[in-house]
């Protein structure tokens, strides 16, 4: 079927997609006067460059608007000029047409008709030009180039007198010179030449990192790779992670999106990137290589890279939410093809829903919106070649009406997904609606971010913990929330730091969150810190308070990654990172939170890199510290020996009064001998038994070490008191032996063999 295309191009000008024949990969691209549509097919939604079997190249496009009266797709050249192609088949709610002649690397976006009634949730406006939700590669950002959003980004009259109702009023300027256009990608990489690290959980160490910011001051990379896909493929960077030894990048969000307004009045951007517009497409910005879909194998390149290296890549996802916020936000996507299919919206049909603090929430209930998210991810596993995914505020996407909901749609279509089931899954276990906490409560397949873990080893060594049950707890693996349906003690993600919230090296330098340079007078971020400034807030020259500071930093470092679960690091934490004071760097493209390599030379921190490198190596080597399985807490010997023993200072194992009584001092046994479940050739798995003694005191404290049976004697492999971690200090002590323990110190002993 052929369309009239409805032209703005200039008389006498070739218009978007038309033109002198060309070849791509062999096939013939059609010479015609003007764009024509066939009818084309209504899967797989979005543009998808295809051959014809007539040798006619062109692509096929392919939008969901339930409720449109009319979809267009506008084309646009390299001067920005604008074709327009009317697609007439509609299937099953979905507009779809094969315009022959356009081509990899075609701009383009879609303009959707209907009814303008926000009374009722309808928001179409022809006036404003759409991003494809299945885009593949976007260029442009909105906001990219202005101290403010352009009026002309919103479907509503943003300045109309009456603000009350000024989200009603449809404002009919044109939006297209200012918003991202999606780009036509055609990519046939199998991934043949690639080997997925396909690390298990138990022996994963995650890296949280950001892309911009883990490479922009890196002295290894080239200047024109910094900050970019392609800085963080380079070997410089990868030398540093390999160095660590972690088992995975985290990597904050890396789905195409764009800048609030808010910030954008303030002389600030979105540097985090928790404001997503595309969920198939990398962020352009972050492209060295291009934007008019370049970006795609650059990413893929450096997935290739990592995996490589066998660095697994997880990736953060944003699908709670987008960056067309309320009814006052802009629209760049979903609220204009059909604002009340994605969407969740209240009563009042005009409000949306906001169970993530952003404006909007997306329906996840509804089937198209499921579709989209779970196309997406596997998009990104099988065309990408990632290996998991953090789902941020995951409890928004598990609701359903209303309620969190663990039998949801979502959490049901992925728990039977063949390839999602699959690859690494972690919840943000909660969001800031009612009933939205819910660590602990996520099904199996699923690991979770564990909060209570941050909480309870924060508040221990600050020593404000009133006993010291909630820190067994979670230095053995947080069975009271994990042991069950089949659950694992690798369901945890223990961590003390994430990219939200003070650095580590923060925690002991600030008690108060500085947050000035974000421009809202210090009201953002969090106040429940847990943190202690060692006596004096912020930097100092006191070289006690600093020594202290670094010593608690190696008492944090040290008790998360000798705890049982999945452990995650933040980057820049193993080189002492400062951001400060600012506990929400969100909007801090800069170097606030950009990496400072310098400190890897820096004698004063170089030790706490040196102290973690050798902790991870250690937790590879010894299979007693990343258990498969809960500990039973019972003997499995004759000689009473059991998998997991805790001691008071005394020597003694502590009784049910000692979990309850203040204490500043608490010893961890790991046995070795009773490690559950059998390696690769079906053999039982030993290994050495560990003790380890935590001592949050100010002052040093005398510590008896366990006799028979637990050991004979034991040797010293870690001591946070000690500044130079290069070398284990290696000191061998008698069982039964009073020894003396550091104040605010972590020592770790295996125990010797006679």
């Amino acid at each position: 079927m052929t369309s009239a295309a409805e032209q703005r191009a200039p008389a006498g000008e070739p218009a978007a997609g038309t033109g002198q024949q060309a070849v791509v990969n062999g096939a013939r691209r059609a010479a015609v006067p003007a764009p024509v549509v066939w009818p084309g097919a209504p899967t797989p939604l979005g543009a998808r460059f295809r051959v014809g079997p007539d040798g006619v190249a062109g692509t096929n496009f392919a939008l969901w608007a339930a409720g449109a009266e009319a979809v267009r797709v506008c084309l646009f050249d390299e001067r920005g000029r604008e074709t327009q192609v009317r697609l007439t088949e509609l299937t099953h709610e979905i507009w779809h047409g094969f315009v022959p002649g356009v081509m990899p690397g075609q701009r383009y976006g879609y303009r959707v008709d209907g009814r303008w009634d926000p009374w009722t949730g309808a928001r179409w406006n022809p006036a404003k030009l759409l991003l494809d939700p299945y885009a593949r590669a976007v260029d442009g950002a909105a906001g990219n180039d202005y101290s403010r959003l352009p009026p002309e980004v919103y479907g509503h009259v943003r300045d109309w007198p009456e603000q009350q109702v000024a989200d009603t009023v449809r404002d009919d300027r044109d939006s297209a010179p200012y918003v991202p256009k999606g780009v036509v990608v055609h990519d046939d990489d199998d991934w043949s030449d690639d080997r997925r690290p396909k690390t298990p959980w138990a022996d994963s160490v995650i890296y949280e990192l950001h892309v911009r910011g883990f490479t922009k001051l890196h002295p290894g990379i080239p200047r024109q790779l910094r900050g970019t896909y392609a800085g963080l493929a380079h070997p410089a960077a990868i030398e540093h992670l390999v160095e660590l030894g972690v088992t995975a990048v985290e990597l904050l969000p890396v789905h195409q999106f764009a800048h609030e307004d808010h910030l954008l009045r303030r002389g600030l951007r979105n540097y985090w990137g928790y404001n997503s517009i595309g969920y198939f497409a990398p962020h352009a910005a972050y492209a060295a290589s291009g934007t008019t879909g370049q970006q795609v194998g650059e990413f893929k390149r450096m997935v290739r890279a990592l995996h490589a290296a066998g660095i697994e890549v997880i990736l953060d996802v944003v699908y709670n939410h987008t960056a067309e916020a309320g009814e006052l936000g802009p629209t760049l996507s979903l609220k204009g093809i059909d604002n009340r299919g994605y969407y969740r919206l209240q009563d009042d049909a005009r409000r949306y829903a906001d169970y993530t603090g952003c404006g909007n929430t997306l329906h996840v209930v509804q089937p198209q919106v499921l579709r989209l998210i779970t196309d997406s991810l596997r998009y990104w596993v099988t065309e990408m070649g990632v290996d998991g995914f953090r789902f941020d505020l995951a409890a928004a996407l598990a609701r359903s009406m209303h309620d969190v909901d663990m039998l949801s749609p979502f959490l049901a279509v992925i728990a039977q997904d063949p390839v999602l089931r699959r690859v690494k899954l972690i919840a943000e276990p909660w969001d800031i609606g009612s009933g939205g906490y819910q660590v602990g409560a996520f099904p199996p397949l699923w690991t979770e971010w564990n909060d209570r873990y941050r909480g309870a080893v924060r508040d221990f060594w600050r020593h404000a913990l009133p006993d010291v049950r909630e820190m067994g707890y979670r230095l053995s693996g947080s069975s009271d929330l994990y042991a069950w349906g089949g659950r694992r003690p690798y369901a945890s993600v223990n961590f003390v730091t994430a990219h939200d919230g003070f650095t580590l090296r923060d925690l002991m330098s600030y008690e108060r969150k500085h947050n000035e340079d974000n421009g809202e007078d210090n009201r953002d971020g969090t106040d429940d810190n847990r943190s202690w400034n060692c006596g004096v807030e912020g930097e100092t020259a006191d070289e006690r308070v600093r020594a202290l500071r670094r010593r608690q930093l190696r008492n944090l470092l040290t008790t998360l990654l000798l705890s049982t679960g999945v452990p995650m690091l933040v980057a820049g934490d193993e080189l002492g990172r400062t951001q400060r004071g600012n506990n929400n760097a969100y909007c801090q493209d800069n170097e606030i939170s950009w990496l400072d390599w310098s400190l890897l030379e820096d004698p004063a921190w170089r030790p706490l890199f040196d102290l973690a490198s050798r902790l991870i190596a250690l937790r590879h080597r010894h299979p007693v510290l990343r258990r498969r399985a809960f500990f039973s807490g019972r003997a499995h010997s004759a000689d009473g020996l059991r998998d997991l023993a805790w001691f008071t200072a005394r020597g003694t194992e502590m009784t049910e009064d000692d979990w309850y009584a203040p204490a500043a001092t608490l010893g961890m046994y790991l046995s070795g001998r009773d490690i559950p479940g059998r390696d690769e050739r079906g053999a039982p798995v030993a290994d050495d038994s560990f003790l380890a003694i935590l001592h949050a005191g100010e002052g040093p404290a005398v510590f008896a070490l366990p006799g028979r049976p637990w050991a004979d004697r034991y040797e010293v492999v870690v001591d946070t008191s000690r500044e130079d971690q290069t070398e284990p200090p290696g000191t061998v002590h008698p069982a039964g032996a009073e020894i003396t323990v550091p104040g605010r110190c972590v020592l770790l002993l295996r125990v010797a063999p006679v």
